[in-house]
This record gives structure tokens, C-alpha cells and sequence, in this order.
């Protein structure tokens, strides 16, 4: 588990490339980041909108084949999930509260098509 990446992630990495051709400028590890709730994957000021980059084991996407049973200590493992999906949800009221329109971008997605994935934050945003 020590070897499991908090950020810089190659799915985050991808959407961020793709975000960038995009002509989406934001922020990665500015003070902005570090002091919003839930210290947001990609924060884009100018549209008043933060990418959180989920992937899909550790916060349970539904239906996706990633997000696999583990096979042993099924217990722990799903209070540590049923955890995790808590705190994404507390940590997303609480930027919307502070007036932050949230995105939700799951790694399945990025690997499919980087491209894709950027492509509905930005029309989600108004600006693709």
C-alpha cells in the first residue's frame, strides 16, 4: 500500500495533458489546492470548478469491472471503502457550500479516451 500515489497518478496525468490541449489552464499543487477541502486533483479558477480524479477500486465505481471484490479481509476493505465514498461525499458538499462546481472524473473513463474525459469537463464548464 505504501507504493499507492496520492497524486500524480497516470490517470490524472493523462486528463491533465488532455485538459491542457484543451486550452483549459488550472492549477495542480498551488496554495489554492492545498487549502481547499479535499485538496482537489486539478482546481480551475477561472471557472470556479475542481476535477477530482477517482479511481475506480478506491472509491467504488458502480458497474465498472475495476472495482473489484478483494478476496481477502472483505470486511476491512469495505469499511475502508464505505469510507472513502463518505468522505468524497462530505468533501464535495462542502466545496459546493464554499461555491465550487465539482467534477467527478473516474479512472476507467481517462482510460478509455483522455481526450473524452477532458472533453466533458470542458462542456460541462461552457467552454467545449
Amino acid at each position: 500500500m505504501s507504493r499507492i500515489r496520492s497524486r500524480d497518478t497516470k490517470p490524472e496525468l493523462l486528463l491533465r495533458s488532455a485538459l491542457h490541449r484543451s486550452g483549459l489552464r488550472f492549477t495542480v499543487n498551488g496554495p489554492l489546492n492545498r487549502e481547499l477541502p479535499g485538496r482537489p486533483d486539478i482546481v480551475l479558477p477561472r471557472y470556479g470548478a475542481v476535477v477530482f480524479v477517482h479511481g475506480c477500486y478506491w472509491h467504488r465505481h458502480r458497474g465498472c469491472k475495476l472495482a473489484y471484490e478483494p478476496k481477502t479481509r472483505v470486511e476491512w476493505w469495505n469499511a475502508k471503502f464505505e469510507a472513502n465514498i463518505a468522505r468524497d461525499r462530505l468533501v464535495s458538499g462542502r466545496l459546493r457550500r464554499l461555491g465550487w462546481a465539482v467534477y467527478t472524473v473516474w479512472e476507467c473513463q481517462i482510460r478509455k479516451s483522455p481526450e473524452e474525459a477532458a472533453g466533458r469537463v470542458a462542456r460541462k464548464l461552457g467552454c467545449g
